[in-house]
């Protein structure tokens, strides 16, 4: 029996990004279905009545919601095809898990901050911004990956945000490489995987759309 995998999605969604790299890691063929945030399909209402955001992974009839939540399912669902993402030490696991929700729970409001004000509150954002990718970075120290020798579950976590730092870099004018140059190395050796490549989105794109979120938020 043919499975049947969709994702509902959003192109520029970080959160999204995780699912089609996870997917792809696996090598798990899917439908892609995106949508219109300002106008909620049917299907991502009926799927995620609870929160009704994306994404939405659809396995055979079947949601299952988060992004964090969707890449463990991946992952369990489909062990035995391509590379483990989830670490088995329960302590990795465990970090994994909280730093992924740190990103998500706090570096991604200094994030949204660094294009979405101005000022002194701009500014702070900006500082505290920094301040989180570099705890990231010293997680990731000397390592090729966060997840060691191989490309795991917190790579997969954090990856997508970079699709968005030049948007952050253009409005808040400052340089992620210059203050996290070994963050931004671990970036370029997660481009050179498919699963990556494929999944984030033209930085360039992500910029006009901040702009065009900007201009509708009266900062342009």
């Amino acid at each position: 029996m043919k499975e049947e995998v969709i994702l509902l999605d959003f192109w520029c969604s970080m959160y999204g990004m995780r699912a089609r790299i996870a997917l792809e890691e696996k090598g798990v063929k899917y439908e892609y279905k995106e949508e219109d945030l300002k106008n909620k399909s049917p299907l991502l209402l009926q799927m995620n009545p609870i929160h009704k955001k994306i994404p939405v992974l659809i396995h055979n009839g079947k949601s299952i919601c988060e992004s964090l939540v969707i890449i463990q399912y991946i992952d369990d669902v489909w062990k035995d095809i391509g590379p483990l993402l989830i670490p088995k030490d329960p302590y990795d696991k465990a970090q994994a898990w909280f730093w992924s929700d740190y990103m998500d729970n706090t570096v991604h409001e200094y994030a949204r901050k660094t294009w979405a004000t101005k000022g002194e509150e701009q500014e702070q954002a900006i500082k505290d911004f920094l301040g989180g990718l570099k705890l990231l970075e010293g997680v990731l120290g000397d390592k090729p990956y966060f997840g060691g020798e191989n490309f795991g579950f917190l790579d997969v976590s954090l990856i997508g945000y970079y699709s968005w730092f030049l948007a952050y870099e253009t409005f808040g004018e400052f340089n992620v490489e210059l203050e996290c140059p070994k963050l931004i190395s671990w970036v370029k050796r997660c481009l050179e995987r498919d699963s990556v490549s494929k999944a984030l989105p033209d930085s360039k794109k992500v910029c006009e759309f901040v702009l065009h979120l900007r201009n509708k938020i009266g900062l342009e």
